[in-house]
């Protein structure tokens, strides 16, 4: 029995040195983004409450477009992969201009929402309920924050495209680079441009933004030379600048595959949106402290997340290649490998985590919220590495529309009604709240758990 589990679930030396290979540089490529972005909200909340809240907000209204932006690229990357795997450089190069195209799309669309409704989406997440008017300078400031971050905006779309792309080859190396000198710059500048250093002039939140932008160029000039620099190693760019067409077949099939995909990232991200927003009823202090926890644990959740995403790779390799049997057996370990990871990062976590919101300079109220934040976070991790690793599984194999019912579907029909009826019409505290709307995730685990074993995702679609 213990050797049949060994066999299906536990890999052998050369499976982990693969996959962890894959990993490794997608994870510390997003342990250096957090924590530049950890970094970076620290700085902002020595300026103060308000400063802090408002720039959180529309860091959250920004992560439902930066959501919208990876759903845009990830319609066309279920095909991506399986074109590399299958050798089909040609179907490749269509799938990458479709995310140009999509990403460009999304970006135009939000920018026009942000440059005509950014203060009522703003307002939205204010409730002043000490009547202190302390509302109002977070919107000020928010407004600031909000304006110099549309310039940014493009340069990420773009980044985007090329970065999956480049990922479904299987170089995750250079995106990490990229990523690493681009939070360092970041890091830097925020530095500078926040607190008026020597000859920069001290610009507080409009410096956390400028510096973002700028940022956000580097990075993506970095990854864009490169990949025209190395033609060779990217062979989807022959010709993906000599037309603009997709052909009728390939864009249909990416439309019919994408678009539930598409929409599940922007309705997902738009319902936790929707979620934050019913906490923040309970007041500013709510959203300073949810945002200083919602930092910190994006700085555990990096793991299971990109772990999860290799799963995509591989996965999709394997069935474009039309190794079904292969691909079952390395998803099962992948799995398994995912959740054994977080349950020691929880506990990690759970140790830990309450000393990081001691950094910020901000009231003792808002500190003990965060610091239960956190806990919760940790506790509810290892679900949410199941059911994670379950949706990037279904998405290899195409089952999008799976994929769209498993997580934005039951974001909006389970959990914002959830929260916003615990939030609004009962005494529960503002943790308790928050507990009962993250344990949600348990009923996701078991859906997917379901759903992997009945191996309606092992598909080859190319």
């Amino acid at each position: 029995m213990l050797e049949q589990f060994r066999r299906k679930y536990i890999g052998d030396r050369n499976f982990y040195k693969s996959y962890i290979a894959l990993a490794l540089p997608m994870i510390l490529q997003n342990a250096v983004t957090n924590l530049v972005s950890f970094l970076d909200n620290i700085m902002v909340g020595q300026l103060g409450t308000e400063q802090m809240s408002g720039v959180a907000i529309v860091n959250q209204l920004i992560f439902v477009y930066n959501l919208a932006i990876f759903g845009a690229v990830s319609a066309a990357s279920i095909f991506g992969a399986q074109y590399f795997g299958k050798g089909n450089h040609k179907g490749h190069m269509y799938s990458f201009r479709f995310k140009l195209y999509a990403a460009l799309t999304v970006t135009t669309l939000t920018i026009l929402l942000f440059v005509t409704k950014g203060e009522n989406l703003i307002s939205l997440y204010l409730t002043d309920t000490s009547g202190s008017g302390a509302t109002g300078a977070a919107l000020q400031y928010g407004l600031e924050y909000l304006i110099i971050m549309i310039a940014g905006l493009i340069p990420f779309a773009v980044n985007q495209a090329y970065a999956t792309n480049i990922k479904e080859t299987g170089q995750t190396l250079l995106p990490m680079i990229a990523s690493f000198v681009a939070v360092g710059s970041n890091a830097i500048l925020d530095y500078l441009l926040i607190f008026g250093i020597g000859p920069f002039p001290e610009l507080g939140v409009q410096g956390a933004a400028l510096a973002t932008v700028i940022v956000r160029y580097i990075e993506a000039l970095m990854i864009i030379i490169w990949a025209h620099r190395h033609r060779e190693k990217n062979r989807y760019l022959k010709g993906a600048y000599t037309g603009f067409g997709i052909p009728a077949d390939e864009l249909k099939a990416i439309i019919i595959k994408g678009l539930p995909l598409m929409m599940n990232e922007v309705l997902w991200a738009a319902g936790m949106t929707a979620v934050i927003q019913c906490y923040s009823i309970r007041g500013l202090e709510v959203v300073a402290g949810l945002n200083i926890a919602t930092t910190i644990t994006n700085l555990f959740n990096i793991i299971y997340l990109q772990l999860g995403a290799c799963i995509s790779i591989v996965v999709g390799q394997y069935l474009g290649a039309g190794k079904l049997e292969e691909a079952k057996d390395a998803d099962n370990k992948m799995i398994v490998f995912s959740v054994f990871c977080c349950v020691i990062v929880a506990v990690c976590m759970l140790f830990i985590g309450r000393f990081f919101p001691q950094i910020y300079n901000t009231s003792e109220e808002i500190r003990a919220l965060a610091t239960k934040f956190i806990a919760v976070s940790a506790i509810i991790m290892p679900f949410c590495s199941f059911s994670h690793a379950s949706y990037f599984t279904l998405r290899s194999g195409g089952k999008t529309m799976v994929t769209f019912l498993f997580d934005s579907v039951f974001t909006w029909i389970i959990i914002v009604p959830i929260a916003f009826l615990l939030a609004h019409f009962t005494g529960l505290g503002i943790v308790s709240v928050y507990f009962l709307v993250q344990a949600t995730e348990l009923i996701k685990v078991v859906i997917g758990y379901f759903m992997i074993r009945s191996n309606v995702w092992l598909v080859q679609m190319v």
